[in-house]
């Protein structure tokens, strides 16, 4: 066949046999993305039969993650990322600090080198961002609290790979490496140095002058009125500026794109620049997990099998362990640790370039980019059931452990309110469940009109600082009765909703409504089938973003019309 059709042959084999294998998964009720990943370890060069190119599938795949992590940050603010820094910062250092002593150690007990335990351990420190946000998007959980942590917990991971990258190669002779020309001639700290100022000033470049610049551009093209040109200025903008911070500044097409994503946000358009982008970014992702499936050679599975089950307990059970700890210790409740310990229960994309470096350098053996690859695949494949499993575990622990009870009781000083609480806010009151940019808005609203309220969030820092202004605030989620019981819902003449998950919306109407049957409640959704049967369900009054601002529009034009068609 000739070369110059392999991108063809590339993609048309990839996203067709991914989706025949989808479909079967789907039908056998497990997640599509296990039949993508064996789409590609049918078309991969360890199987006979067709062959695609790998390096095109990988580079494919690159620009799913760059559209992926984009479209992230379209829905992701810096104060979003601020927000969850006190836990994401120390939790992900920590982790992958864990996760390598524990690779490292498993690689030293089979004979390597201490060179190749280090590389072997952070290779599978480090998760996939692609899986999550594809997990935290089936469960419809991307813009809660816990999975604003899990994200911004990633985001620390990837910076932390940046510099793992790029100190490898200067210290590949240091650790026993045979790619000793690779080293530069600048001293060890000046190479850290240099590259804590390129990303530093990617950074700041991005927040101080993309956030002007870029929604700028998105507002011009915008005004042409062209759909096609708006649709190639967001994915211009996404591959774009992740090449160009991967040449300029040396950080990854994935964070580069992530940041891009960030900027865009501030435009008025950014909601619809999310829409536009889905179809690509949908069908890059599949490529993605087909290109994994290229990887693999399924004969690891039979030459070493206990070396990859090791290996994927490392993944699956020391990570995951290691991360439910971290949270439980910053006084998390046990449902959002183990949220994040299922979202940490795989490696990706960062795992196979840090594997493959080390091979390149001499600091890894083969058979260890064979076991890294290996425990892509099965973490991968099997991380849809730990979600799954998320919601049964902690039933039974709260059935069968006084440890796991008291982890949810509320001795915590900020999931209750202090007895200093003015007694005009606990009755009568409105609960506000949420503090984000609609909770704000709700409470500013409420404070000009002289309402009294308490608000209800997840977020342990922004709790304190609520407190601090004069806010009565509690602690915990919504959904645990005991949260809505120290906001004192008994007394409350409204309950509103602004969060933007609503997974657990009818757990907490169904608490508000017996301790309260006169209750009002308010709830907001993104989801108008979702909004339909919240209504019927629970005959709550229920807010459509895009329904409310075609229904505000409308008025508008409505009195403007009007007050054209009278005679001056």
């Amino acid at each position: 066949m000739p070369h110059s059709v392999s991108l063809i042959n590339t993609i048309a084999a990839g996203l067709g046999l991914a989706l025949v294998f989808g479909f079967l998964a789907a039908k056998l009720r497990l997640p599509a993305l296990v039949g993508y990943l064996l789409a590609g370890v049918i078309i991969g060069p360890f199987t006979p039969g067709f062959v695609a190119d790998a390096g095109i599938a990988a580079q494919l795949a690159e620009i799913g993650v760059m559209l992926l992590m984009f479209g992230v940050g379209l829905h992701f603010s810096l104060d979003d990322l601020l927000a969850v820094r006190k836990i994401a910062l120390p939790g992900a250092l920590a982790q992958i600090a864990v996760a390598t002593l524990l690779g490292g150690g498993l690689a030293m007990w089979w004979g390597w080198s201490p060179g190749a335990a280090l590389v072997f351990g952070l290779a599978l420190s480090v998760a996939s961002t692609v899986v999550l946000l594809r997990a935290l998007e089936s469960l419809g959980i991307l813009d809660s609290f816990t999975g604003r942590i899990a994200i911004g917990w990633l985001v620390v991971e990837d910076l932390a790979m940046v510099l793992v990258l790029v100190l490898m190669p200067p210290l590949a002779g240091t650790l026993g490496g045979h790619n000793a020309q690779a080293a530069p001639a600048d001293p060890l700290w000046q190479t850290l140095g240099l590259t804590l100022l390129q990303v530093g000033g990617f950074v700041a470049l991005m927040l101080v002058v993309g956030r002007r610049v870029f929604p700028w551009i998105l507002w011009q093209v915008t005004r042409t009125g062209s759909r096609e040109l708006f649709t190639l200025c967001v994915v211009a903008a996404a591959v774009s500026i992740a090449f160009a911070s991967a040449a300029l500044f040396g950080v990854s097409f994935a964070l580069g794109a992530f940041f891009a994503g960030m900027v865009m946000r501030e435009s008025e358009f950014s909601h619809r620049a999310a829409q536009e982008s889905l179809p690509l970014r949908d069908a890059f992702a599949v490529l993605f997990f087909v290109s994994v499936g290229m990887l693999f050679d399924p004969s690891v599975l039979i030459e070493r099998p206990l070396q990859v089950l090791a290996v994927v307990l490392v993944i699956v059970l020391g990570k995951s362990i290691a991360a439910c700890a971290l949270v439980l210790v910053f006084r998390y409740p046990l449902g959002t640790a183990l949220t994040v310990s299922a979202s940490l229960a795989q490696i990706g994309e960062f795992s196979f370039i840090l594997a493959g470096l080390g091979v390149s350098l001499g600091l890894l053996p083969v058979e260890g980019q064979s076991l890294v690859l290996a425990g892509a695949l099965i973490s991968i494949a099997t991380n849809p059931l730990w979600f799954s499993l998320i919601t049964p575990m902690q039933k039974w622990l709260h059935a069968h452990s006084s440890f796991a009870r008291g982890l949810e009781s509320r001795d915590d000083p900020l999931a209750e309110l202090p007895m200093t609480t003015e007694a005009k806010y606990l009755s009568r009151q409105v609960v506000l469940v949420g503090y984000g940019r609609v909770g704000r808005r709700i409470a500013q609203e409420l404070d000009a009109h002289d309402i009294p309220y308490v608000v209800a969030e997840q977020n342990r820092e922004l709790v304190e600082k609520l407190r601090e202004a004069g806010t009565p605030a509690v602690w915990g989620d919504a959904a645990d009765p005991a949260v809505l019981i120290q906001a004192h819902i008994a007394r409350a003449r409204v309950l509103v909703v602004a969060t933007p998950d609503a997974m657990n919306v009818r757990q907490m109407m169904e608490t508000a409504r017996t301790l309260n049957p006169t209750i009002q409640t308010v709830i907001r959704s993104h989801n108008e089938h979702e909004a339909r049967l919240l209504t019927q369900e629970t005959s709550a009054t229920v807010f459509l973003g895009e329904h409310e601002l075609a229904q505000a529009m409308a008025r508008d034009v409505v009195q403007r019309a009007v007050a054209m068609a009278v005679p001056a």
